[in-house]
Formats: structure tokens, C-alpha cells, sequence
């Protein structure tokens, strides 16, 4: 599933989307940036909590097709520039983090 089709789906607030047809290929949950690092594969979607800059960094490492900020989380206007810059979709869930990975879950029919 594209990744744009999933956000749209899913009604998440779109911060950046530069690369609105990558495919969604899982997921990832997890706020322990060298962790997520080590462990996200590319393609997921990654959700998470964390609205530092090294989020970008560590999407860009680990190849996610995109970051969801869930339970509505403030992110700065610098990190949504930069993630424009850097091609990384950003999407902001009101949702828990639970309850976001659950729909995307069910989105993706995993």
C-alpha cells in the first residue's frame, strides 16, 4: 500500500510528504532511537512519540517509509522542514500509540 493511501486512509494530520508513493511494508513502535535504529526494517512505518530531530535521522538510517508522531504530539516547524528536505514523510496520529499501530496494522492486513 502506498503510503499516501495510508495516511489518507487513516486520517492522519500530514506534516511532510515528499515521498507520497513509497510503499508501506510493516511497521515498527518504538521511542529508544538506537534501538528503532538496530531494529526497523526499511519500508516500515514507523510510530513513535519521540519529536526530536534524530527521528529523521533515524528514519533515514533505517529506511522507513514513514514516521507517525502519535498521541498528538508537538513537533517543531524545523524538524517538518527538514523532513521535507530530507524526503521523509511525517504524519501526526491524536491517537495512542497503541491504538495507531493497531489501525495501521489492520490497514496494511497484517
Amino acid at each position: 500500500m502506498k503510503i499516501k493511501e495510508l495516511a489518507e486512509r487513516l486520517g492522519f494530520e500530514v506534516l511532510a510528504m515528499p515521498s507520497p508513493e513509497l510503499e508501506a511494508e510493516g511497521g515498527y513502535a518504538g521511542d529508544l532511537l538506537s534501538w528503532v535504529m538496530g531494529r526497523a526494517e526499511e519500508g516500515n512505518v514507523w510510530v513513535t512519540i519521540m519529536t526530536n530531530i534524530n527521528v529523521l535521522a533515524v528514519a533515514s538510517l533505517a529506511g522507513v517509509s514513514a514516521v507517525v508522531v502519535a498521541e498528538g504530539a508537538e513537533i517543531d516547524g524545523e524538524i517538518v522542514e527538514k523532513a521535507k528536505e530530507q524526503g521523509i514523510n511525517l504524519f501526526r496520529s491524536r491517537e495512542p500509540v497503541f491504538e495507531t499501530v493497531l489501525a495501521v496494522g489492520r490497514e496494511m492486513g497484517l
